[in-house]
């Protein structure tokens, strides 16, 4: 089956008359090796319906086509959705028929647009949006049990990054809520039409249950981000104003077994659900003490 490459690439985009933009994050492949080399480290199988976020030209969409059930494909750009079955249809006729566009914003899409439940994310994401969009795909995706994107470099090392290390914050805890995150390898800027000015990486993810906890997702999100809102700052003053005050903070964070003066780059996502967990059983406690007592004060009424 034939795949794009450069001249193929630049002649859709001339005919089209489409000029990549850093808004819409557009930096098309052009290098087919760089494409099958994604499908082979998604490890995709016949079974699998893959989701793609952003296939612009239709690169790597025409290299997953024969090799999984389904590719629904989601492009905010309605002049590249309306075009993508057009070149699927000219350059793969055997297997045109596996795919979905859905012309719609990634950040806003979900189960009832798809049309398909996604077994597997393999994307090339645009850059601008690429943690946002994995982060919400994982939570309204039940069904997606692994991924395959290739993001810019520095984003790479963010999400796989290991508690400890410098550059381990926001996005790695979020992340590895949902999945086991690894890097997967580096992609060079030459294989790209714009070339970027970055490197880019391949990350994989495979989903895992997240830690088991009483406190909601949005409660252990909500001590993720108070912690690193000011990275310098000890547990005890960084979520003090989620807390209520620095004490409120330093009992839930005994309660979970962290030391106060830890800084929350050292913590799991699991230290992380246990603290939620220990200040959300202290609030539905204080709720329920304040209900029996307007409950006792209404009886004497």
């Amino acid at each position: 089956m034939s795949l794009l490459g450069p001249v193929e690439v630049r002649a859709l985009a001339e005919k089209l008359n489409i000029r990549p933009t850093k808004k819409l994050g557009q930096n098309f492949v052009i290098d087919g090796g760089t494409v099958r080399r994604i499908v082979r480290a998604a490890e995709v199988t016949g079974e699998d319906v893959a989701i793609e976020i952003g296939p612009g030209l239709g690169s790597l969409t025409l290299a997953l086509l024969p090799e999984v059930a389904k590719v629904v494909a989601v492009e905010i750009d309605p002049v590249l959705a309306g075009q993508l079955p057009l070149t699927a249809t000219d350059m793969a006729p055997e297997h045109a028929g596996r795919l979905t566009v859905v012309h719609a914003d990634a950040l806003r899409v979900g189960p009832a647009d798809l049309g398909a439940a996604p077994t597997v994310l393999v994307a090339n994401l645009p850059y601008n949006v690429s943690v946002p969009v994995v982060l919400h795909l994982l939570a309204v995706l039940p069904s997606l049990r692994r991924g395959l994107v290739m993001v810019q470099a520095e984003v790479a090392d963010r999400l796989a990054a290991r508690p400890g290390s410098k550059i381990y914050g926001v996005p790695s805890v979020k992340a590895a809520w949902y999945a086991d995150v690894r890097r997967a390898g580096p992609v060079g800027r030459n294989v790209f039409w714009p070339a970027p000015n970055v490197d880019s990486g391949l990350v994989s993810l495979v989903r895992r249950d997240p830690p088991k906890t009483s406190a909601t997702r949005e409660e252990v999100f909500k001590v993720i981000d108070a912690a690193f809102a000011q990275r310098r700052k000890t547990l005890r003053a960084a979520l003090a104003t989620w807390a209520g005050t620095a004490a409120a903070a330093e009992e839930s964070l005994v309660k979970a077994g962290v030391d106060p003066s830890t800084r929350g780059e050292q913590l799991g996502v699991e230290d992380f659900a246990r603290i939620a967990e220990h200040r959300a059983s202290e609030h539905r406690a204080s709720e329920h003490r304040a209900s029996e007592h307007r409950a006792s004060e209404h009886r004497r009424a």
